[in-house]
């Protein structure tokens, strides 16, 4: 982990001015010539508008596209690669935390190198560092993004609630809140990915709070999860959980349906990433929504806010269309594109000087960036996609009473042994 590196990272972008949703827009892709792009996105509602805009940049290039959730997508992409069915340009991850990121895509030989790129060079040090496999560049990470609890002011305001500001704060806004009718947080955690986002808000808090270098002293064999402050984390978010914090039947939510209850005031909030304010504003666009850390202690000083390098693109090393994809790429990281992408998704711009102003919602996480107080998103620094899998599912597993904390972590530090 790198907190300095990337909040020097965030100071620059923010004076200058990081696995996801589902949707069905598809393009044909019948009839494909040399004006004829393919692209299989995870970026619901965003990557619409920098398609068109590249289009009219481009006149008589057609981006015949898929958009597809974080689960499906990574479930099925290096399939589509190994089989050689694959777009031109997909959506890859930063690090090596999932299916679908960088060095697990590079690695085979499935992506192609961008290091020559122009804006390759221009990557800060902690957004490179994960858009790179043994030392080349990869993938063309446009936005920065953060974790939290995002707040329904309106929702806020009819229940006479306030965002709680402690741990203890926290348990009885969730015990107040599920008085009222209203739960405090929407939690779709049929789609697995989903688990993830409350234990990395409490974790970023309770484990790197503590033991700044515990990722460092992970990969040297000198911690594991099961004896560490993940076990707090997991502890807290069954807390949360019991404390009414969640509305029933988690499990059998999904991500747009957690959505839904957020946007309409249905709970007062959703702990998600800044990517879902966009989606929540698609749904009620009168509404005025706020991310804010969750709180994991008593002490508001002691806070930290997961922040990194969020979901790029890279281009297939098998491309039908080589020369258009790179085109394409280039244009997503141009000013252009990257302004057009974090705007949509209310997100924070990978490089400096594109002329980006934050949306007022990521006030508090644009003043945790450019105050150290961030650590990178858990699983881009885990050395293999395993570890996060079985996170994920074990998590539905005790959510479902079928497994315990103590298991998921023990079977997690199993998986990271094991290596890349």
């Amino acid at each position: 982990m790198n907190r300095p590196r990337l909040s020097a990272l965030v100071a620059v972008v923010t004076a200058a001015g990081l696995l996801a949703g589902c949707s069905g827009g598809t393009n044909a892709t019948a009839g494909k010539s040399s004006t004829t792009l393919t692209l299989a996105s995870v970026d619901q509602g965003s990557i619409e508008d920098v398609v068109k805009a590249f289009e009219k940049a481009n006149p008589g290039v057609d981006v015949r596209f898929t958009t597809s959730g974080a689960d499906q997508y990574q479930q099925q992409i290096r399939t589509k690669l190994a089989s050689g069915t694959a777009p031109d340009v997909m959506s890859v991850w930063p690090g090596n935390g999932n299916p679908g990121a960088t060095y697990v895509l590079a690695k085979p030989g499935y992506l192609l190198d961008l290091s020559d790129r122009p804006w390759a060079a221009e990557l800060p040090d902690a957004v490179k560092t994960v858009s790179q496999y043994q030392g080349k560049t990869y993938t063309g990470v446009f936005g920065l993004n953060g974790i939290g609890a995002v707040y329904n002011q309106d929702a806020l305001d009819k229940a006479g609630l306030t965002p709680p500001g402690t741990w203890t704060d926290l348990l009885d806004f969730c015990h107040a809140a599920a008085a009222k009718g209203t739960p405090a947080f929407a939690l779709g955690i049929q789609d697995n990915w989903v688990t993830q986002l409350v234990l990395y808000a409490l974790a970023a808090t309770t484990v790197y709070g503590p033991d700044p270098d515990f990722d460092h002293k992970m990969q040297a064999g000198q911690a594991t999860f099961a004896n560490s402050p993940w076990t707090t984390a997991m502890a807290k978010y069954q807390q949360m959980d019991k404390a009414g914090c969640f509305q029933k039947n988690p499990l059998g939510t999904s991500y747009e349906a957690s959505q839904e209850l957020a946007a309409t005031g249905r709970t007062l909030g959703i702990v998600q990433g800044n990517w879902v304010i966009a989606l929540l504003k698609g749904k009620n666009p009168s509404g005025k929504f706020t991310l804010k850390p969750l709180p994991a202690t008593d002490t508001p000083a002691q806070f930290l806010m997961p922040a990194a390098a969020g979901a790029g693109y890279g281009v297939n090393a098998k491309a039908k269309n080589k020369d258009l994809a790179l085109k394409f790429v280039d244009f997503v990281m141009s000013p252009q594109g990257m302004n057009l992408f974090v705007t949509k998704q209310g997100g924070l711009p990978a490089l400096a000087d594109t002329g980006f102003t934050p949306d007022p919602s990521l006030t508090e996480l644009s003043t945790f960036l450019n105050d150290g107080r961030t650590v990178p998103f858990m699983d881009q620094l885990w050395p293999n996609p395993k570890v996060q899998q079985t996170m994920l599912s074990g998590l539905q597993e005790i959510f479902s009473a079928q497994s315990t904390p103590d298991k998921v972590l023990q079977a997690m530090d199993a998986d990271y042994k094991t290596g890349s």
